[in-house]
């Protein structure tokens, strides 16, 4: 007596359930220059790392003797695994079986993919392509019935984001709850050209008679990654796979965990010659504050996140001496670096990151305020700046700044954290108050001023009494600053400080949940 023969039954299924939806449909799915969910699987996880779950999960029929005569797996396709030696729960829709619509599908996969990184505290990385488990209306005729929709278990999807990493790819056209399960990340890759993010496909926008559209137009990577539905594109899925491995790299694997430290050989008081005289002594003049925050990072640690939206300032991690940590910086480039409300809503991610994953804070900042004008107010930047503020407040980490120029208004006060006792620093070359004294000076002086027999000498002599009161060093002597350092040895005192933030960081959850 041996149980070979239902063994021998269980490999035949395996065998069946890796076939997905057929010779044709793979080959049409490289002919979209699309791997297979196998195939992605292979190329993101450690090698023979990866254990399925739920293998022969699908719909069978069977034949007038109870033999089984067909078998279509499950669209869905999940389990641990490593990366980078790291254990993962890894989840992907397998396009090749009607598209990965629920008709073909067993949710309770997607569901238990979901529950298992939330109770196994896991990161998940999911690999999205088409309905990601959402209805058609082919499965009104299947089912005998239509359903009102529950979305069950979006409450587990919401809760991991609280417990573990979670890394969202878009890798083919996704729609409905697809779309919405790309959002609901900390994290979200779109790969160009060969994937799109949609509502709903050109077909349902047709018959909403609100014109025809192809999938491009409606969800390109272009517009997705300008509007922030998703943080950042990839040109191809093996550049979206590195992606993803790379921003796992600077967090722990759950929220249990402080972020792993790495050996850094690049020396923590390394100075940098060029940072003196990267700042112009004209207020108007730009300069690439990128340059500043490679130079002070560990050489190569600065990873981006959200590059194409919110431009006016730049989000990533990076490390300091091995430690990683989450920084952003005001961009000149763009705005001056003033505050829009994209930006603003960019940086309430980032600090929420943070403040989930214990990852230090440090602001370079290059502030004018937050941006002015009609177009600023319709976009309510205000409200998105407060928030943006609220979300420093209520960050549960250590903070530190460095006011490279500008700190001006309501926005310029994030050199602060409320509340806090954080260290802050400038260079010489900075600039503070309510309003720059350039945009203020005839407002405040509009009496003095008209009073004047030369109106243009005399606003210039106000000029240099007020230049020769702005100087830093004035805000020093009253302890409104605490250090005026060299530029050049910036990255010196950073890594000192991360050292010391290190120490102060625990595990305890912040008082509130990412907000997706």
């Amino acid at each position: 007596m041996s149980w070979e023969d239902e063994l021998s039954e269980l490999r035949h299924r395996e065998q069946l359930a890796k076939q997905m939806g057929g010779p044709d449909k793979v080959a049409r799915q490289h002919e979209f220059n699309k791997l297979t969910i196998r195939e992605r699987i292979d190329a993101i996880a450690d090698p023979g790392s990866f254990h399925e779950i739920g293998t022969v999960a699908g719909v069978a029929k069977y034949d007038d003797d109870g033999e089984l005569a067909e078998f279509t797996p499950s669209n869905f396709v999940f389990g641990t695994a490593e990366i980078n030696g790291r254990p993962t729960v890894l989840s992907g829709d397998d396009f090749t079986v009607r598209g990965g619509s629920s008709d073909a599908s067993i949710q309770g996969k997607r569901l238990r993919s979901e529950g298992l990184a939330l109770e196994l505290r896991l990161p998940h990385v999911r690999l999205v392509d088409g309905m990601g488990g959402g209805g058609s209306v082919k499965g009104i005729e299947t089912a005998g019935r239509t359903y009102i929709p529950e979305v069950r278990g979006w409450e587990t999807i919401v809760q991991h984001l609280a417990v573990a990493p979670s890394v969202s790819l878009a890798l083919g056209s996704v729609a409905g709850i697809g779309a919405a399960r790309v959002a609901t990340s900390h994290y979200s890759v779109i790969v160009k050209d060969s994937a799109q993010m949609m509502i709903a496909g050109p077909a349902l926008v047709d018959w909403a008679n609100l014109g025809e559209v192809s999938k491009e137009e409606l969800g390109s990577s272009k517009i997705h990654t300008k509007n922030g539905a998703i943080d950042d594109e990839a040109e191809s899925e093996a550049e979206a796979f590195e992606l993803a491995k790379r921003f796992l790299s600077y967090l722990p694997s759950s929220a249990d965990e402080l972020p792993p430290l790495t050996d850094s050989e690049d020396d923590p008081d390394r100075t940098d010659e060029a940072l003196i005289s990267v700042v112009p002594k004209d207020p108007r003049q730009v300069y690439k504050m990128r340059s500043i925050i490679e130079s002070v990072l560990d050489a190569g640690s600065f990873f981006e996140i959200g590059r194409r939206w919110g431009r006016s300032i730049t989000t990533g991690f990076g490390r300091l001496g091995g430690i990683p940590v989450a920084l952003f910086a005001e961009n000149p480039m763009i705005y001056g670096g003033a505050w829009t409300a994209d930006a603003c809503r960019k940086l309430i991610r980032l600090m929420d990151l943070a403040s989930t994953f214990h990852l230090p804070l440090v602001h370079l900042e290059d502030c004018p305020g937050f941006l002015i004008g009609k177009q600023s107010e319709q976009n309510a930047t205000i409200r998105f700046g407060s928030q943006a503020l609220a979300a420093l407040g209520q960050s549960s980490v250590p903070f530190c700044c460095v006011v490279i120029r500008k700190a001006f208004g309501v926005a310029g006060a994030a050199n602060h954290k409320p509340g806090g006792h954080n260290i802050r620093m400038a260079w010489p070359s900075g600039d503070w108050g309510s309003l720059p004294i350039e945009g203020g000076i005839e407002v405040a002086y509009k009496a003095e001023l008209a009073e004047a027999g030369d109106y243009d000498q005399h606003l210039a002599d106000i000029k240099a009494r007020l230049n020769k009161l702005r100087s830093p060093l004035r805000s020093a002597e009253y302890f409104e600053i605490e250090e005026i350092i060299d530029p050049r040895e910036t990255r010196s005192h950073l890594c000192r400080w991360a050292k010391l933030a290190r120490r102060a960081l625990t595990t305890r959850p912040p008082n509130f949940w990412f907000r997706p």
